[in-house]
């Protein structure tokens, strides 16, 4: 896992539990952009040989996606539209043009996604695990998938072009502990 320059904002976890219906649907809404995004990465040149696992990446996605809306209806919460996310786009407006560099700078910015989504549900699966088991398990089933994708994307950059994906990570960590410290006063995973 990256050692990331900033912690999860303490008052996140506290907005996080007092909201979980808002929370379960962004949850939904990102397990839906995070398919489609992988599906999206397919379109680059230098991705053409990991068409497969890509598409393996989509459809886990789209299950998790289906867990997650399965989830919202046992609790009677309505599948409903969800607010961007500052940090999420801050760091996709980062994201250079020009093929190569498009490429290796999206690719990072999936795999902080899928990183802080990691931790974010370790912290989850450990403080709902007395407050409401089924959410407390449901985030822990996911740590393991969350993890794998990181990683995944961070070797397909650096299978690319390592030094400039070790300049980019660089960049990128920097970017993140600036968006992360930004107050945000939604309850959303990111």
């Amino acid at each position: 896992m990256l050692l990331f320059r900033e912690t999860v904002p303490a008052d996140w976890l506290p907005k996080i539990i007092g909201n979980l219906p808002a929370v379960l649907v962004d949850h939904a809404h990102l397990e839906r952009k995070a398919a489609t995004t992988a599906l999206n990465l397919e379109k680059y040149r230098d991705l053409y040989s990991k068409v497969e696992e890509l598409n393996a990446i989509a459809i886990e996605e789209l299950q998790h996606f289906q867990l997650v809306l399965n989830i919202l209806k046992r609790r009677g919460i309505p599948f409903r539209q969800s607010h961007p996310s500052a940090w999420i786009s801050g760091l996709m407006r980062s994201v250079r043009t020009g093929q190569r560099q498009q490429v290796i700078d999206h690719l990072i910015c999936c795999a902080f996604i899928e990183g802080r989504s990691c931790e974010k549900f370790q912290i989850l699966s450990r403080n709902l695990k007395s407050l409401d088991p089924e959410l407390g398990e449901f985030y822990a089933s996911l740590v393991e998938s969350e993890g794998n994708h990181y990683a995944t994307y961070l070797l397909m950059a650096r299978a690319i072009d390592d030094p400039e994906t070790d300049r980019r990570l660089d960049f990128y960590l920097s970017l993140d502990a600036e968006l992360i410290r930004q107050p945000n006063s939604l309850p959303m995973l990111h």
